[in-house]
């Protein structure tokens, strides 16, 4: 069974900041599959969709969420496999609510939380966890990292 990535938005105007998750998880060649629920305005179908995924192959959950940013944890909370959490950031306090909203997860749901804004990281990270498996992608890791070291050593200022 292929190694699937399941994205899940809060909104739909969060979709321009988790375009570099896509795009990371593009250029590894990892499967992902991409979904806008509420953990609020959405409960069932968020349940529904996150039980349904793991029957389809997902491995590890990436959840992106602004303001009271609970989808993390809502998504944690219906699933033991792991979850990664991106704040985004929001006008009212510049992200740090939804931060704050995901990092602080009850002893014994653990969310993983990335940066604000932080979607190819969340992607990267993701991949490391399937990578623990799959010799391929630990490869396709250390490359990218390689070829991120490269374009440092090879500026000139």
């Amino acid at each position: 069974m292929e190694f699937k990535v399941g994205i899940v938005m809060g909104s739909v105007s969060d979709l321009p900041v988790m375009k570099g998750s896509f795009e990371m998880l593009d250029r590894m060649g990892v499967g992902y599959e991409k979904r806008v629920l509420s953990a609020h305005r959405t409960p069932a179908a968020l349940e529904a969709w996150v039980k349904e995924s793991q029957q389809r192959g997902v491995a590890v959950f990436i959840a992106a969420a602004g303001g009271a940013a609970h989808l993390a944890g809502v998504v944690a909370a219906f699933t033991t496999l792991p979850v990664i959490a991106v704040p985004i950031m929001t006008k009212a306090l510049g992200g740090l609510d939804s931060l704050l909203a995901m990092v602080q997860m009850p002893s014994g749901i653990p969310v993983a939380t990335v940066a604000i804004d932080g979607a190819k990281n969340a992607a990267l990270l993701a991949v490391e966890m399937l990578s623990i498996s799959n010799p391929e992608l630990r490869e396709k890791v250390a490359a990218f990292r390689k070829d991120q070291a490269d374009k440092i050593l090879e500026t000139e200022i």
